[in-house]
């Protein structure tokens, strides 16, 4: 196995692809929404989690805000599959297909590109702030550079599309 990646492999993938934004080192870890939040002084509503889930062991990245719940239905529809067929990885399956420790996970810069979602409501805000690769390390950047550098799918992750009858 590729050994883990960091702060500085997402550094480097950021300067590599001209991706706007800066990596803060803190003083402590922030393994919560709350703690973040707290460390840089923001809204927690512009800490954002980046979520991996398995569709039928395909590995689909879910960004939202960090105090919002990903509803697996909405990504089930989005992929055509029953709610079932959607899982959340494991934090072996995290490591495997990112490079990353769960808590640490930024929006890109994994060991292979992910199929991303983005969860239309981080694009109302101005700044985010994301996994920056170690507990001790946060994203902040423009939710709009966050797609612009995965292509993301922009949906609606909270809730599932009405039932149709």
């Amino acid at each position: 196995m590729n050994a883990r990646l960091g702060p500085e492999d997402l550094r480097a993938y950021m300067q590599t692809n001209a991706i706007p934004g800066e990596i803060v080192r803190l003083d402590t870890p922030t393994p919560t929404v709350g703690a973040a939040a707290k460390a840089v002084g923001a809204d927690p509503d512009s800490i954002i989690k980046s979520i991996l889930f398995l569709v039928d062991d395909r590995p689909v990245l879910a960004i939202t805000s960090g105090i919002a719940r990903v509803d697996r239905r909405a990504i089930a529809a989005l992929y055509q599959v029953g709610r079932k067929r959607v899982k959340l990885a494991s934090p072996e399956a995290v490591l495997k297909f990112s490079g990353y420790e769960v808590g640490a996970m930024p929006p890109f810069g994994h060991r292979e590109p992910l199929a991303t979602l983005l969860d239309s409501r981080v694009l109302e805000k101005r700044l985010v702030y994301g996994g920056g690769g170690a507990e001790d390390n946060l994203l902040r950047l423009a939710p709009a550079d966050i797609q612009t550098a995965t292509g993301a799918r922009v949906a609606d992750l909270l809730n599932p599309p009405e039932q149709v009858a």
